[in-house]
């Protein structure tokens, strides 16, 4: 079904962005870019048919780039993924963990396994560009004194090693992706909308906005707020709440907050993504 569709992902071969990006269109063509930025652009030009980006961690908190992204360009979100993030420690085949002297991963790699890197010792840690590129790194450069922290499958795509299973400190930690197209979908069932909006910065302006909701009992799900581009201390405000626009009251409380805010854009309604235990 989703054959010969084009989903972009930042990172490399066995990214995590990769496996979101594979939960979301099993049979798809997965196109590694550089960045986020190349990620984006490249869906808006029609070089992709989609991308997959991350927005959210369970412990590091918000991809605040992405967020900035959404708004610089006219695409929509589309879908939703909660990936369980489970890092391994790997090295060459054949190599002990007493050999290893290096670890490379990306910083966040890095930090959500201090506890575990500590167990090791006396080990340098280097930062890379991606959990995956640090596997292809360590492979390439024929390196058996160092090891990459990444997922199961960047090991079995290079044909390297898994040292450790579970190698991250915290077991509940994940990342939510988003899908973005350029066209909006109309979700079915039970459906989530995100949300761009700005006003004059004076006292009470947030309350007055999200009270449009509240008059509606309509549940907010995540609020963020970013610098304005050009006018500092001012700021925009992205917003997810439980509904559709399809929904009468979920465009009543949009037309009430275009009544306060100087600048209101719909990001698009998806699919509400529930997440199991291995957060699939």
């Amino acid at each position: 079904m989703n054959s010969g569709l084009r989903i972009a992902f930042q990172g490399e071969a066995g990214a995590y962005s990769e496996e979101a990006a594979l939960a979301l269109y099993p049979g798809a063509q997965p196109c590694p870019c550089e960045s986020f930025d190349a990620v984006f652009a490249g869906v808006e030009s029609g070089l992709y048919d989609q991308g997959v980006v991350p927005v959210e961690n369970s412990l590091a908190g918000s991809i605040h780039r992405n967020y900035d992204l959404l708004l610089q360009h006219k695409l929509y979100i589309i879908a939703e993924h909660t990936l369980r993030i489970s890092h391994c420690l790997i090295a060459h085949p054949g190599v002990s963990l007493s050999e290893i002297t290096q670890v490379y991963s990306h910083p966040q790699g890095l930090a959500q396994c201090e506890q575990s890197l500590a167990r090791l010792g006396e080990v340098q840690r280097i930062a890379a560009h991606d959990t995956a590129g640090s596997v292809r790194l360590v492979r390439d450069e024929g390196w058996r004194h160092a090891a990459a922290i990444a997922s199961k499958h960047a090991a079995q795509i290079y044909g390297m090693q898994v040292l450790i299973e579970q190698f991250e400190d915290d077991k509940s930690n994940y990342t939510r992706f988003i899908a973005i197209a350029r066209e909006p979908v109309q979700p079915t069932g039970e459906a989530k909308t995100a949300i761009a909006f700005a006003g004059i910065n004076q006292p009470g302006l947030l309350f007055r906005c999200l009270s449009a909701f509240a008059l509606r009992d309509i549940d907010l799900c995540k609020i963020e707020s970013r610098p304005m581009r050009g006018v500092p201390w001012e700021y925009i405000f992205f917003v997810e709440f439980a509904g559709s626009i399809s929904e009468e009251r979920c465009r009543r409380a949009l037309g009430h907050l275009e009544e306060m805010a100087t600048f209101v854009r719909v990001l698009g309604s998806f699919p509400r993504a529930r997440p199991t235990e291995n957060g699939q």
